[in-house]
């Protein structure tokens, strides 16, 4: 197309020639069309995507490469952003409106997070399943918006109704695991507690039948969005389940990882705000190797000092009570807790640090307490610094996945509520693992004796039991006369 035919000398000859060189251009353009509108068309959910000439960014904006700078275009025919997207390189208004921006809300979260915490155990645990259900909607709705076009029949109103479920299992495991004394000995929740997971199971399975019933020609969507939200049950729902468990193990489990994560995430800000320079991962331009590096020192630092303050108070380090009611800061109803890992033991230190930390508090200082639980706050920090920032990294590739900036802007400075509490999921998973393999109060406990002798004794059994027990405390003057 645009080139001029050479004729032939011969009539005939200059007839046919340019006959077949108009057959060869017409196949061509025919191939190049029907390439660029396969190109152009998302095989699972029937969507245009971005033409050539209109490409997304690292940062989920869309350009137009018709007036990019050919010098500053990838192979993938998208401009380079990995310089622009540093925080250093952008306007110095811009950065500093961003700043105080995110210290404001920041501030705000902590101040409420702090608030929430004196209010007692269940007022937490709330927390958590506000925003675990914030976090699954605005997830969700990166595929209701696919699914909508797409004409889905219940769509949303299945995928809460599996969130439904989900939650009745998981929470229903916890209260029943750590609120045996109440729940086993209730006439109306023992029958639940007996048979929960079979109804469970049973509620899934309803929630699995209206989706079959529902299926319309287009399976292979449909089954998309069915294992989409699958993966959000798992890696939300999941994973908050076991941050709950933390709680319900004291709130110093839950605080403790929370603020590792939060110091790193706001260290890494800092120090990639002032020094970055070098990129750390594609998936988000902004982060810098300054940054990681930066904020790791300081959050093993953070760690060991913070861990310690924490473990002076019952409070946080006790489990919850046995009673549903919980309680508070101001009216703590803390039971025996005598887990060594919180009881500091003096350690003799080195005579060059011995002489370094006497001169600068100008004081004698030869031994110094630590508690067993400084030590384990090391491995948590190394997690939240080296391991959780991929939870992020995860996050981001699905945002670039559907050209997604943030997923809400329900936080100004921040995002969506995913777009904060995307480390914090993975973290508190692997704080309650950590807990349960290395610090976990070793020992059975009343409730679990109980549920025991309830499951497993026949009723003659169980009153045999009762009167040589009460016979052993009687005859140690144990009972009450």
């Amino acid at each position: 197309m645009g080139k001029k035919v050479r004729r032939k000398a011969h009539g005939h000859g200059a007839s046919e020639g340019i006959e077949n060189q108009e057959e060869t251009q017409s196949l061509t353009e025919t191939v190049h069309n029907e390439s660029s509108s396969d190109a152009d068309i998302d095989p699972v959910s029937n969507i245009p995507s971005s033409t050539p000439e209109t490409r997304s960014t690292n940062d989920g904006r869309a350009v137009d490469n018709s007036k990019a700078d050919p010098s500053k275009v990838t192979k993938s025919g998208a401009p380079s952003t990995d310089s622009a997207g540093l925080l250093v390189d952008q306007p110095s208004a811009k950065k500093w409106r961003n700043w105080w921006t995110r210290a404001f809300t920041t501030f705000v979260m902590v101040t409420s997070f702090a608030g929430i915490l004196y209010a007692g155990h269940l007022a937490v645990v709330l927390l958590v399943v506000i925003i675990q259900t914030l976090v699954f909607r605005e997830v969700i709705g990166i595929a209701y918006g696919l699914a909508k076009k797409n004409r889905l029949p219940w769509f949303r109103a299945l995928n809460w109704y599996l969130l439904g479920s989900t939650n009745y299992f998981l929470y229903g495991e916890s209260i029943i695991h750590y609120f045996k004394k109440t729940v086993i000995v209730d006439e109306f929740l023992l029958p639940l507690a007996s048979y929960h997971r079979f109804i469970s199971f049973m509620l899934y399975c309803i929630g699995f039948v209206l989706f079959v019933v529902n299926l319309k020609p287009d399976y292979k969507f449909q089954l998309s969005m069915f294992a989409w939200t699958h993966m959000t049950l798992l890696l939300v729902v999941f994973t908050s389940h076991f941050t709950i468990n933390n709680i319900f193990e004291g709130l110093f489990w839950f605080i403790l990882p929370v603020s590792l994560v939060i110091c790193n995430d706001v260290m890494a800000y800092i120090f990639g705000f002032f020094f970055g320079r070098t990129p750390l991962i594609r998936l988000s331009p902004k982060k810098t190797w300054e940054g990681f590096l930066g904020a790791l020192v300081c959050t093993f630092i953070f760690a060991f000092i913070f861990s310690g303050y924490l473990a002076q108070f019952p409070y946080l380090r006790c489990p919850i009570p046995s009673s549903l009611g919980g309680a508070t800061a101001f009216q703590p109803e803390i039971v025996a807790c005598n887990n060594i890992v919180f009881l500091p033991v003096e350690q003799p230190l080195t005579p060059m640090l011995s002489r370094f930390l006497s001169r600068l508090f100008m004081r004698e200082i030869k031994t110094v307490a630590v508690a067993p639980v400084q030590y384990h706050s090391m491995f948590l920090a190394g997690f939240a610094s080296l391991i959780a920032p991929f939870g992020g990294f995860f996050a981001s590739g699905v945002k670039r996945a559907f050209q997604l900036k943030d997923y809400s802007d329900l936080i100004p400075g921040h995002g969506g509520v995913t777009d904060r509490m995307d480390c914090q999921l993975l973290m508190g998973f692997f704080a309650n693992m950590y807990i349960q393999a290395f610090v976990g109060n070793a020992g059975m406990e009343v409730g679990q004796v109980l549920q025991m002798t309830l499951e497993y004794l026949t009723s003659s059994q169980q009153v045999e039991l009762y009167q040589r027990l009460g016979d052993y405390l009687d005859r140690q003057g144990l009972l009450q006369p």
